[in-house]
C-alpha cells in the first residue's frame, strides 16, 4: 500500500449499472460490471476534477494478482486497479476475450 493511499469506506450506486455496491475502504469499482468512476489523484484521496466514468478495457496478470485497467471516457486517464473477488468473473472474462480478440485481428 503506497503511503499517499486514502482508505475511504464508502457505498455508492453505480452510474454505469445501477447496481448498489456497498464499500469496504478498498472498493474502487462495481462488482457487477466492472465500471469506475474518476474520483481520485491518488488511491482514495476524491481529488480528481474529472468525475468521468471508468470504462474496464482490459484484464491483465501482474504476478499473483489479476488486474482492471480502466480508462476514463471523459479524459481518456488510464489506471490499474487489483480485480476483488467479489467481481463478476463472468464480466472478467468477457473483457479479457474481447481484449483477446481485439489483439489477434
Amino acid at each position: 500500500m503506497s503511503a499517499t493511499f486514502t482508505r475511504t469506506v464508502e457505498d455508492f450506486t453505480c452510474e454505469h449499472c445501477g447496481a448498489e455496491v456497498v464499500g469496504d475502504g478498498y472498493t474502487n469499482h462495481c462488482p457487477t460490471c466492472l465500471w469506475s468512476k474518476h474520483v481520485d489523484v491518488s488511491p482514495g484521496d476524491r481529488a480528481a476534477k474529472c468525475g468521468g466514468m471508468m470504462e474496464p478495457i482490459e484484464i491483465m496478470q501482474s504476478g499473483r494478482d489479476f488486474l482492471v485497467l480502466h480508462k476514463c471516457v471523459a479524459c481518456g486517464y488510464i489506471k490499474k486497479n487489483k480485480l476483488a473477488r467479489n467481481d463478476d468473473m463472468e464480466v472478467v472474462v468477457t473483457i479479457a476475450r474481447h481484449n483477446a480478440h481485439g489483439k489477434s485481428q
